[in-house]
């Protein structure tokens, strides 16, 4: 009866030990990535852009990309000889 407690008992405490060790090292992954958060430089906010529709397909893309012609704006070269909807 005494080897099997005592073997119940060493099984529990290598358990203990391993769950111990696991959340050790979970605790400094954690804390790694909070410093590497902090450290990191924060990211450019993008400018708005106005968009733009095409006036023969319809599609919105960006007004920098527009082709203008007959004061209408085109999402391509090819839709510029195609008559506007």
């Amino acid at each position: 009866m005494s080897r099997i407690l005592f073997w119940i008992l060493l099984i529990a405490l290598v358990g203990f030990a391993i769950r111990a060790k696991l959340k050790a090292a979970s605790a400094r992954q954690r804390e790694a990535m909070r410093q590497q958060q902090r450290q990191a430089p924060p990211e450019p906010v993008a400018a708005i852009e106005d968009m733009a529709q095409c006036a023969h397909c319809g599609i919105h893309f960006p007004a920098s990309e527009a082709v203008r012609a007959d004061g209408h704006d085109y999402c391509s070269p090819g839709h510029v000889r195609l008559p506007p909807r």
